[in-house]
């Protein structure tokens, strides 16, 4: 894989994991480049999906009540079918297809046992090809952080 980015691109990207609120002036000044070019390359970095710019929250914190992870192993034939029906799955914000003993790994949030027994049975297991779902659930969060830089960056333990 290719990467298509430099060091003025990686210095956004860290300054907007450290806060993604930084305003481009900002982002300009430290970097000692236009506003104008934050904001093209922001775009950039955006629009090829090497970045996302969104909140993250505490699903613990907003009221769902259960959070965890539902590991999916599929019949090797259909895994493209699979991986297809499981991204329709509003219940699953995050999905990657893995090695090891299961296919693909998702995240959830529940809002209450009814709400997983149902998306768990009603829609994962109905899945044609799906042939086990095993699942476990986040007791509490011990470390929750988004700020791991860029490959291309000198990454030192703060």
């Amino acid at each position: 894989m290719k990467i298509k980015i430099d060091q003025t691109d990686c210095g956004i990207i860290e300054l907007l994991q450290k806060d993604g609120r930084t305003p481009n002036t900002i982002i300009a000044k430290q970097l000692n480049i236009s506003e104008a070019t934050v904001r093209s390359r922001l775009n950039r970095l955006v629009k090829e999906d090497y970045i996302q710019i969104v909140a993250v929250s505490n699903p613990l914190k907003l009221g769902f009540r259960i959070v965890g992870t539902v590991k999916v192993k599929a019949d090797l034939k259909k895994l493209d079918h699979v991986s297809k029906e499981l991204s329709k799955i509003h219940q699953l914000w995050y999905i990657a297809k893995v090695s090891g003993e299961y296919d693909f790994e998702a995240e959830f949030n529940a809002k209450s046992m009814d709400d997983l027994n149902s998306f768990l049975s009603k829609k994962v297991n109905m899945i044609e090809g799906v042939n086990s779902v095993a699942t476990t659930l986040v007791l509490n969060f011990v470390k929750r952080r988004y700020d791991w830089k860029t490959a291309m960056s000198d990454i030192k333990d703060l």
